[in-house]
């Protein structure tokens, strides 16, 4: 199987079969656009073109709301944060391993005789930005807002 990553949505799949049914015409093979699909779904390995857009469809439900690069705002620590996406990797269950990068560093420590301030943190986090970790009242470690 030879399935792309991050693989494409459903409609770039059909836009994929459309161009190619278009280049078999203009190479004197003409195919309807079923076919087309057909023909996408053997090239990527799979059965069919329903099972191609099945994993395309559920594909889908795993691709993070954010990119590397893109400007966050939330809380971190309870405390209000901003900061680019230094990396993103997906991990099992629909959660998200990032780093980001504070425009202003953070004091992590409520101690008040004492401070460490933060300016680069990591987080495992949810589709909707919600951290795994959190503190011993319950409250997540990280949360972006939407």
């Amino acid at each position: 199987m030879t399935l792309p990553d991050p693989m494409p949505s459903v409609d770039d799949l059909k836009a994929q079969a459309k161009r190619l049914r278009s280049q078999l015409a203009v190479m004197n093979t003409p195919v309807s656009h079923s076919q087309s699909l057909e023909l996408l779904a053997q090239q990527m390995g799979l059965r069919d073109w329903n099972t191609l857009q099945a994993h395309a469809s559920a594909m889908s439900n795993h691709r993070p709301p954010w990119a590397v690069g893109d400007f966050v705002r939330g809380r971190y620590l309870d405390q209000p944060c901003s900061g680019r996406i230094l990396s993103l990797t997906a991990i099992a269950g629909g959660r998200f391993r990032m780093s980001l990068h504070l425009d202003e560093a953070v004091d992590v420590v409520t101690f008040q005789s004492f401070s460490s301030y933060r300016q680069r943190i990591n987080a495992t986090v949810d589709s909707h930005g919600v951290s795994v970790g959190k503190r011993s009242d319950g409250v997540p470690h990280l949360v972006l807002q939407s």
